[in-house]
């Protein structure tokens, strides 16, 4: 069974050198062109493309998917099958190409979460449980019917970038157990069994833009600390720091812990005894900042960064 893989990001690799891994024919990797990245704007491949340079594998990236040569390249492989993972939207011409279809590994246990950051959005909206989904592909997003399905439990202090690696790993196995049924069922002219989606069951997790990453100080304790892990690593929550000089500096929160205190103020206080600990208050109660960063500065837990940063009294987050 031959195998074209469509995939960029790191979350990509792990399916990807799961099949490599268990010796299907993996024909072609599409992934992303190169593109300028960091300060001296050098030409930088995507984590799919430097494993596949690794694995000797083809690779194709075309700026424009429905581009008549690489159309043409795509129809010379003939090949069987088509995965998707973390890749963008293909055009039917594509996704309707292969005779055993197009298949899409997601971030989320499908229909909820419907959109480019089901991980984000899973963890801001505090759930207790997310998963992997692989449906087939039709053409609009993410609605395909289900094939397979993992759920996987999420505890309090789960950050985006924890819930990131343990959903790459576990739906890279999810996504060899679909191809080996997908298979399984070419060697035995067994029709596969889908699950269609229920609309409405549907919630969407949109791109991440700037005023999704501003932290409201009025909402509660485990509003703001469930934004706070959603958005870490990367983007982060942020909001200003206003240290009693009317010149607010960003000010990024990676990491909180809600904590029980008598301590009080208007929301947004910063409570603190400018060596160990950074209290701020909220609507419901006192959150405690673990690792910060500063405008311009390097990411850093809190001591690090009251070693080098007095606070005034009347020190606000805004």
């Amino acid at each position: 069974m031959k195998i074209v893989f469509f995939g960029t990001p790191e979350f990509a690799v792990a399916s990807l050198e799961n099949l490599i891994k268990h010796k299907y024919d993996v024909v072609a990797v599409v992934t992303s062109p190169d593109k300028p990245a960091g300060r001296g704007l050098q030409m930088q491949c995507s984590a799919v493309k430097t494993y596949c340079l690794a694995q000797g594998l083809t690779v194709l990236q075309p700026n424009n998917l429905k581009d008549e040569s690489f159309v043409a390249a795509l129809k010379k492989l003939n090949a069987d099958l088509h995965i998707v993972v973390a890749f963008r939207m293909l055009p039917e011409q594509i996704w309707n190409m292969p005779p055993m279809g197009t298949y899409n590994l997601h971030a989320s246990l499908l229909p909820k979460y419907r959109g480019a950051a089901p991980i984000n959005w899973c963890i801001i909206n505090g759930d207790k449980e997310s998963g992997v989904t692989t449906f087939k592909l039709q053409h609009q997003i993410d609605t395909g019917n289900i094939l397979m399905s993992e759920k996987v439990a999420l505890n309090d202090n789960m950050n985006a970038g924890d819930l990131h690696d343990l959903l790459m790993h576990t739906g890279a196995n999810l996504l060899l157990r679909t191809v080996q049924l997908i298979e399984q069922s070419l060697h035995n002219k067994s029709e596969l069994h889908f699950i269609s989606q229920k609309e409405n069951e549907v919630s969407h997790a949109p791109k991440l833009f700037k005023e999704h990453c501003k932290i409201d100080w009025s909402k509660t304790t485990q509003q703001i600390h469930n934004l706070i892990r959603g958005l870490s690593p990367f983007p982060g929550a942020v909001c200003n720091l206003n240290n009693g000089d009317n010149k607010p500096k960003q000010f990024k929160i990676l990491s909180s812990k809600i904590v029980h205190s008598n301590e009080s103020g208007t929301n947004g206080t910063l409570i603190t005894d400018n060596q160990q600990y950074m209290h701020v208050c909220c609507a419901d109660g006192v959150l405690e900042l673990n690792e910060i960063q500063m405008e311009g500065k390097k990411r850093m837990n809190v001591e690090a960064f009251l070693r080098g940063y007095k606070l005034a009294d009347c020190a606000k987050l805004e």
